[in-house]
């Protein structure tokens, strides 16, 4: 198990790189082929590896009381998570026992799920609880036609579903300091669709080395360009970007630092999962692929700044929507570098060393899809 840096570690390092003009570097490159974004049987490899390991779907927050619900599809499954009436978040595969009509949509909260074709009900264990007309029905066994459970658990805010087998929970995460705290409040969600490869839109995540070029006048004149501070534990990685006020703590004895406000943390929960970090609020960034050129992205913010203080939440929004100009600007790459893929200019696309943390991805992902049998 890989133990992280903390704040205070951290805050010298960036500083010790803006003394130096360096940044962390990886001890080589690595050449990702274009293929590997076209090939749809290399896809299909990819959507079971997300079906095979445990991979947060929603914060916590977003579930805050028993009855909550989310409904959403992941990775092409349409699944349930609900907070029981004894506190503990479920999973379940989003269908009626009956006929397989979906119980629920989007988000709520309510004491059970009633299919609305035929009034067949469900309590928040998933037990079937009434079926109308039941005399219909003279062999069905309740006990065993309950909603089709899927594992499910909570760790470090966020709620965690697998949709084979039990996967173990990653011991790495438990390194990790808390990303997301019993304070932190569900503010809102989104959810888009990009006309891109899911990995490209990861990769954006990743690295600062485009902070100068691409986003010039949004996150550049706050953060520096090409300086990051890179760590892997196990197939996850965290991605520090500083913002230039870090430099204020040169004048602070270096046992008192702390990175609030100086910076954010980008954590790469493989394989698909954002968590990041701002003065105001925390990201929690799904990618769901649709297809080879097709993303789903799912954004949960939330907040520990009071919900009743006016100006609290108007210091929360400033943040997003700064935070959304750049965002803006990454998913126009994104989806700029989707229509390139087929012009047949690249046969790879070469990673170098301030893209450390990118190689560190493809090499896990590539591993995990050997693991279940894909050969490339």
């Amino acid at each position: 198990m890989i133990t992280l840096l903390d704040d205070q570690m951290v805050v010298q390092r960036v500083l010790d790189h803006i003394d130096k003009q360096t940044t962390d570097l990886g001890d080589q490159v690595w050449r990702e082929p274009v293929e590997n974004y076209l090939s749809h049987e290399r896809f299909a490899a990819e959507m079971e590896l997300l079906r095979r390991y445990l991979i947060p779907f929603c914060p916590s927050a977003a579930l805050p009381e028993n009855g909550s619900y989310i409904a959403r599809d992941a990775a092409g499954t349409s699944i349930l998570a609900v907070r029981g009436s004894d506190g503990v978040v479920r999973a379940f595969r989003n269908a009626c026992r009956h006929r397989g009509m979906q119980l629920a949509d989007k988000s709520g909260c309510q004491k059970g799920f009633v299919c609305r074709y035929h009034g067949w009900t469900y309590g928040l264990d998933g037990r079937l609880r009434h079926v109308p007309h039941g005399y219909g029905f003279p062999v069905l066994d309740q006990d065993t036609r309950g909603l089709a459970p899927l594992p499910a658990s909570e760790q470090q805010g966020l709620v965690f579903v697998s949709q084979r087998d039990a996967a173990p929970p990653d011991a790495n995460l438990k390194s990790l300091p808390l990303m997301v705290s019993s304070r932190h409040k569900l503010r809102r969600s989104t959810e888009i669709e990009m006309q891109a490869n899911w990995k490209i839109f990861a990769e954006g995540f990743l690295e600062g080395y485009h902070i100068r070029s691409l986003h010039r006048d949004t996150f550049y004149p706050v953060q520096f360009d090409n300086l990051n501070v890179v760590e892997s534990f196990g197939t996850n990685s965290r991605i520090v970007f500083p913002y230039r006020s870090i430099n204020k703590l040169r004048e602070v004895p270096a046992a008192e630092r702390t990175a609030d406000g100086v910076l954010t943390y980008v954590y790469h929960l493989f394989p698909n999962v954002m968590v990041a970090t701002f003065p105001t609020n925390i990201a929690i960034v799904i990618l769901e692929p649709l297809d080879i050129d097709r993303t789903r992205v799912i954004t949960y913010t939330v907040t520990d700044r009071p919900s009743d203080q006016s100006e609290a939440q108007a210091e929360v929004k400033r943040g997003e929507d700064f935070v959304n100009l750049g965002a803006i600007e990454d998913q126009e790459v994104a989806c700029a570098i989707q229509r390139g893929l087929k012009s047949g200019a690249n046969q790879f696309f070469e990673f170098g060393r301030f893209e450390m943390a990118l190689s560190h991805f493809h090499r896990a992902l590539d591993a995990a899809l050997a693991k279940i049998g894909f050969a490339e």
